[in-house]
């Protein structure tokens, strides 16, 4: 199978036909589907829009709730003249696995809910007539998987999802799904590492394709002339007076790759890049050789009815909001977003932390306030019988991930974990084969890191030794020593960075969790712990600290808006941490934030 993680397009060579809109759905709790033939029609299906979450379109709360498998359908037309070349279907995800059937045969199988994946089907397809796509998913959770959790079972015979994450375990099929046709001898990977001399750049370049014939590579400018041109699979382009990709200044160029038999195009390809460099040296992370201060977001994937379905008025207006407020950078936080999002940014000029979807590797979310306290018990993530599974499937998920994205000028930073367990024996073993691995796959060798929980301080943690850069999420004043007493908190916060300071060994640090629990609706005067007042108060704390360590590049508050999780008592409706509503408008800290960003210099403490 000719698997390949490039963003579907139309070319000379290659057709991209949407699948998505109403398809057939139903759920399989007796999991009996499979083998009563529902992969050739399903028996007494709902509608469903793709792509979304299934689980906040229906009314009634088992729907919602539904742990198990669930299936979806639908008929696409294959053309005629489409006989003889390469017929595939491509995910854009399908949360959190799935089994995928074309007119009755099973044609692919994907572990992992959040990276696309292709069913090669031109050997099964009908041509010139409609076929039958079905799609067995499943969304229960354990402890071998990217995100962890567990999956029990009610009294009442019902499934139930436990996560050890604190967002909600949304399923279906979250993203697009597309028809494609290929040609036979295709483009099925590339890469580009970019290298400044003066005023040009040179530009290295692998590509990798199906079959014999060479490749010819020419870069566009944006007024589509040819500025750059070079022949073979692997070579260096040339850009004179280059037009350097940078924050909210976002150049692009269109790099088209072109198979060629003599002077007849076999498959052609393109894909627009921003020409960029970004390194850490001497504590500072630069971009394109400058010093440059990253602020912004921890984000979700959550809106109102859509849960993680890619909603392109969403993103917009998520990326409005950032720019209204002075922000540069997100994290992905905690799993890869839509490819969609990647491409707005490379437009729009922020800077993406992308982070594969481990999450969770706590024993629990009971332990959750624990942990942010400092005070959880240590229980070791990385030393059970499902850890030898869990580290393929993670390795799996960091490959797709960084094959995926790895050409965004936008993405600057792998964030191979948030929040595990790491200062049990088992860390080390763990961590390494992640960060050697991600080194290998990147030819630009971006740098590395992942998000530190509370319980591991500096003379505790065994997982910060391998991170380029440390990343901490600490809530001083919400979880720990909250309200009146944020006095004490500040101490003890600043406590923890004095020992920071000694194991940096010249790395930056950022914060990509801080964040208090807000209500909207909540005014007081004096304030108090969930009011607007106090969120202010909170951050006003949090950033004096910052700025008072020079080793401190970057912050990335949690979180951009309000999301769903798991209903508890901790959570009102959700996690109420956003600076926007989950509507996207403003709390007063969003105000607060704009006037702090805004004025903060991009090279601030360069």
């Amino acid at each position: 199978m000719k698997q390949s993680l490039l963003y579907p397009i139309d070319s000379a060579s290659r057709r991209a036909v949407s699948l998505d809109g109403m398809w057939k759905f139903q759920f399989d709790p007796e999991s009996v589907g499979l083998a009563q033939g529902w992969a050739n029609g399903l028996p007494a299906p709902v509608s469903m829009p793709v792509p979304s979450s299934f689980c906040d379109l229906f009314t009634d709360k088992e729907s919602r709730e539904y742990c198990g498998d669930f299936w979806y359908e639908t008929d696409f037309f294959v053309p005629g003249e489409w006989l003889g070349r390469d017929v595939t279907i491509r995910f854009g995800s399908a949360t959190h696995r799935a089994r995928v059937f074309v007119n009755g045969v099973e044609v692919a199988a994907h572990e992992g809910g959040f990276l696309p994946f292709n069913a090669e089907v031109s050997e099964i397809v009908r041509y010139n007539q409609y076929n039958k796509l079905a799609v067995l998913l499943n969304n229960e959770l354990n402890e071998y998987m990217l995100p962890a959790g567990r999956t029990t079972t009610l009294a009442n015979g019902r499934k139930m999802a436990a996560p050890y994450f604190d967002f909600y375990n949304y399923a279906g099929l979250q993203r697009p799904v597309k028809l494609l046709c290929l040609p036979g001898e295709q483009v099925v990977d590339f890469s580009v590492n970019h290298r400044l001399d003066g005023a040009d750049a040179e530009v290295d370049y692998t590509v990798r394709t199906t079959g014999a014939h060479d490749c010819v590579v020419e870069v566009l400018d944006a007024d589509g002339a040819k500025v750059a041109a070079c022949t073979g699979k692997e070579g260096t382009l040339h850009i004179p007076n280059v037009h350097l990709w940078g924050v909210h200044n976002a150049y692009l160029y269109t790099f088209v790759i072109r198979i060629m038999d003599g002077a007849s195009v076999v498959d052609e390809y393109m894909e627009k890049i921003g020409v960029r460099t970004f390194a850490i040296e001497n504590g500072r992370f630069l971009l394109n050789g400058k010093p440059i201060y990253l602020r912004g977001f921890g984000k979700h994937e959550d809106a109102d009815l859509r849960g993680r379905g890619l909603d392109l008025v969403t993103v917009k207006r998520d990326y409005e909001c950032m720019k209204w407020i002075g922000a540069n950078c997100f994290r992905t936080s905690h799993y890869p977003y839509a490819e969609e999002l990647y491409q707005m940014a490379d437009e729009e000029g922020f800077l993406i932390i992308d982070e594969v979807p481990a999450v969770g590797f706590l024993e629990s979310l009971m332990n959750f306030v624990a942990a942010n306290q400092g005070t959880g018990k240590q229980v070791g993530y990385f030393e059970k019988e499902t850890t030898p599974q869990l580290l393929e499937n993670h390795k799996q998920a960091l490959t797709e991930m960084i094959t995926r994205d790895k050409n965004h000028a936008s993405v600057i930073a792998w964030s191979i974990l948030n929040e595990p367990q790491c200062t049990s024996e088992g860390t080390e073993a763990y961590f390494k084969p992640l960060f050697d691995l991600a080194h290998e796959l990147d030819v630009q060798k971006r740098p590395r890191t992942y998000a530190v929980v509370m319980t591991s301080l500096p003379e505790t943690s065994k997982g910060q030794q391998f991170a380029d850069f440390i990343s901490l999420n600490r809530y001083y004043g919400w979880y720990v020593q909250g309200g009146y007493a944020i006095s004490d908190s500040e101490q003890a916060f600043r406590k923890e960075m004095d020992g920071w300071r000694e194991v940096l060994n010249g790395r930056p640090m950022i914060f990509t969790e801080y964040g208090a629990d807000t209500m909207p609706s909540e005014h007081k005067l004096p304030s108090v712990m969930w009011s607007q007042e106090y969120q202010v108060e909170y951050l006003g704390m949090n950033h004096r600290v910052f700025d008072d360590y020079d080793f401190v590049q970057g912050e990335l508050v949690w979180n951009f808006a309000d999301f769903q999780t798991t209903e508890g008592i901790m959570r009102v409706n959700g996690n109420k941490k956003g600076v926007f509503t989950r509507q996207r408008q403003p709390k007063d800290a969003a105000f607060y934030f704009r006037s702090r960003w805004t004025t903060l210099p991009e090279e601030h403490k360069a």
